[in-house]
């Protein structure tokens, strides 16, 4: 008989095979990657709305005034006068806006001008409060009310006094101006009144309409005997009133 052959044992079969091995932990975003986005965003939303109010401003500064060119005057007869010349020989006139760095700069020049000349210089004050300001249009009104009770000069002086404290502000500082109006001893009920009286506002927004109708733009604007007065500094303003007084 043929010899039989082995039956063949099944071959065991090798462990599965493994899969490979990763390459290394997951790379991890950049430290700091979010918070940089999220500052980049903040920063496009604040040029976003500078943008925005300086196009608002433009378009205020650009529309047509209430006041035809044809009809703009220097100075009115109900014009704040800070200084009455008993001898005048030049009359200043300032548009002015309270919250503005560039006219509380001016403000010591504008003083010692008047304490210099006030027997021969006539000092006009009109409002022009710039639409970008918070709280010039509140210190305008507070500065009218305070003119109704006799104190315009006070009030006018103590808001370029204390300009740094509340200027730049993004919220009203009405309560601080009444604050004012009660250091300076002001009836505080008529005063109360005169801010929430709209020809109070009525006579602020007046000034401005005119000051754009004659060609204001920006703050300080000077006139000098009814002329526009184009001056780079405090010192060229005070030596163009010294050549008028000496005309």
């Amino acid at each position: 008989m043929p010899a039989s052959r082995p039956t063949p044992r099944p071959t065991a079969k090798g462990p599965a095979p493994r899969r490979p091995a990763s390459k290394g932990p997951t790379p991890k975003r950049p430290a700091g990657r979010g918070p940089t986005a999220r500052r980049l965003l903040q920063l496009a939303l604040v040029v976003g709305v500078l943008v925005l109010l300086g196009l608002l401003v433009s378009a205020i500064l650009s529309s047509e005034p209430d006041t035809p060119a044809s009809d703009a005057q220097v100075v009115r007869e109900n014009s704040h006068v800070l200084n009455q010349a008993t001898d005048e020989k030049a009359v200043l006139v300032e548009f002015l806006d309270l919250e503005c760095e560039a006219c509380r700069a001016y403000f010591p020049a504008v003083e010692q001008l008047r304490e210099e000349h006030a027997d021969e210089l006539t000092l006009v004050m009109r409002y022009f409060p710039l639409p970008g300001h918070t709280n010039s249009t509140n210190a305008a009104v507070a500065v009218e009310a305070a003119a109704a009770q006799g104190q315009l000069k006070p009030m006018y002086q103590r808001m370029y006094q204390t300009q740094t404290e509340w200027g730049e502000a993004q919220e009203s500082k009405a309560h601080v101006f009444r604050d004012f109006a009660q250091d300076l001893g002001l009836d505080m009920d008529a005063y109360d009144a005169a801010v929430a009286d709209p020809a109070t506002t009525a006579r602020v927004q007046a000034d401005f309409d005119e000051g754009r109708a004659l060609g204001v733009s920006t703050t300080p604007t000077f006139f000098l005997d009814g002329e526009r007065l184009e001056v780079t500094s405090p010192a060229h303003l005070a030596e163009a009133v010294q050549a008028a007084l000496e005309e």
